[in-house]
C-alpha cells in the first residue's frame, strides 16, 4: 500500500512539474493585448501547489485568498451548510478588495 502511495505521490510531482505546458492563454490579453485582472493566476497556483510560496506571492498575491474561499465555499456547498454566512460572503469581499487592489497596484507602477 505504501509503495502505491508513493507512486501515486510521485506521478503527480511529475505532472506538476511538467503542467505548465497546459496553461490556458489569457483570451482578455490576447484580444486587447491588456492583462486583466487574473493574469499571473495559473502560473501562481501551480508554484503554490509545487510549494514556492514566495514565488506563488510574487506572481500573483491575491491567490493565497482566492484558493481559501473557493476551498470554504465549495466545501460549505458540499456539506450543506449554510451558504448565507457572514464569514463566507466576508471572505469573498475581502478576495474581491485584494484582487482589484493588486489590479491597481500593476496599473499605477506600469507592470501591465
Amino acid at each position: 500500500m505504501q509503495l502505491l502511495i508513493g507512486y501515486i505521490l510521485s506521478a503527480l510531482f511529475i505532472f506538476i512539474d511538467k503542467a505548465d505546458i497546459f496553461l490556458l492563454p489569457c483570451p482578455i490579453k490576447y484580444l486587447i493585448q491588456f492583462d486583466c485582472p487574473g493574469c499571473g493566476f495559473q502560473r501562481s497556483l501551480l508554484a503554490l501547489i509545487s510549494g514556492n510560496f514566495s514565488e506563488s506571492f510574487t506572481l500573483y498575491p491575491p491567490t493565497i485568498p482566492f484558493v481559501i474561499s473557493f476551498i470554504s465555499g465549495v466545501s460549505t456547498t458540499i456539506l450543506k451548510g449554510n451558504t448565507d454566512t457572514k464569514l463566507l460572503k466576508a471572505m469573498y469581499i475581502v478576495t474581491g478588495i485584494i484582487v482589484s487592489a493588486n489590479y491597481i497596484y500593476k496599473i499605477a507602477t506600469y507592470q501591465l
